[in-house]
């Protein structure tokens, strides 16, 4: 029977005690057990291949950031992208924003044979490559590459085009197609050297207001400070569909298969070659540290935010875009 102790407490049944108390201690133990294992858990990392490539950088470092907000927690790794495809077959990353096709083909199709990714969508619009000039020769008419050796033009260009290093596949593209007079350009200069001592001859040109013609390539700076355009090539001198690629986002198929909100996110993390352009600017040419970058390029981007979050939950269930709203207060 129950009893008043000399404090006024009802005391029961000294077997009860104990036996509340021996479940207290298994629960606490228990308890102890689980929360190191929960702590590990919300605490793992995903693994990001970051390649050497200014766009990848900061656009990885986007994903990072808005990451953060809902809960979890990253981690970018540098390494190539054939590299990258390797750690996705071995199981040591989850995800890459670097997934640029058809130049990957090779290595994207043996991960792909060995079932290890999961191709997930183009997080890039409008990337291409190939014949550019400056803004003020595209407005001056020339649009296609088939113009370049008009005999009034080629006049103009001195005959000589600009390419990046000898043995890139952009510069064997062309040699290649001089070599057939692709453009009628068999006699011109073709000028091989590194990407940056191509861009200051450009750079060159571009503040002197001459004629040139490059290789040129978006997303890169160079598309913003030289109002650069891409000529048509109807030749497909710089691969199928005109030059135009894909970026595509690649996730280790383990790890997709066991996180459903991460690649709702991911799904609709896309921006265009434009938008990459300018944190480019922003990140390489202004050499502004990429968090920096990433957080003004969100903060002035609300409604690509809001794309990006749709549907997206954080790590514990709540609204994404309600969390990434609190986080900029």
């Amino acid at each position: 029977m129950p009893h008043a102790d000399g404090m006024g407490f009802i005391n029961h049944d000294p077997r009860g005690i104990i036996m509340t108390k021996i479940v207290k201690i298994l629960c606490t133990a228990l308890l102890g057990l689980s929360l190191p294992m929960l702590a590990q858990a919300q605490s793992t990392p995903i693994r990001m291949v970051v390649p050497p490539w200014p766009g990848v950088t900061v656009k990885t470092e986007i994903l990072s950031q808005l990451l953060d907000t809902l809960g979890y927690s990253s981690k970018q790794i540098e390494m190539g992208a054939t590299v990258g495809y390797k750690t996705m077959e071995t199981g040591d990353s989850d995800i890459m924003l670097a997934g640029w096709m058809p130049a990957q083909k090779e290595s994207y199709d043996a991960a792909m044979k060995a079932g290890a990714i999961v191709d997930v969508v183009n997080n890039v619009s409008g990337a291409r490559m190939g014949f550019a000039v400056p803004g003020y020769v595209y407005d001056a008419g020339i649009t296609s590459a088939e113009q370049l050796d008009q005999p009034e033009n080629r006049e103009r260009f001195g005959a000589e085009y600009y390419s990046i290093e000898s043995g890139a596949q952009a510069s064997i593209m062309v040699h290649d197609a001089a070599e057939a007079d692709i453009y009628g350009l068999q006699d011109w200069q073709i000028l091989d050297s590194s990407t940056p001592a191509m861009l200051s001859e450009v750079d060159a040109a571009y503040n002197a207001k001459k004629w040139i013609a490059f290789y040129g390539w978006t997303p890169h700076w160079m598309a913003i400070k030289y109002d650069m355009h891409i000529l048509d090539d109807p030749e497909e001198v710089y691969g199928e569909n005109q030059g135009r690629s894909e970026v595509r986002t690649i996730v280790r198929t383990g790890y997709a298969d066991e996180n459903s909100n991460i690649m709702q996110l991911l799904k609709q993390f896309k921006l265009t070659a434009n938008e990459q352009s300018q944190f480019i600017s922003a990140y390489s040419l202004n050499e502004r540290p990429k968090t920096e970058v990433a957080h003004e390029w969100l903060v002035q981007h609300p409604q690509r935010v809001a794309e990006f979050l749709k549907g997206v939950k954080t790590r514990d269930g709540k609204s994404a875009q309600k969390a990434y709203e609190e986080s900029l207060r």
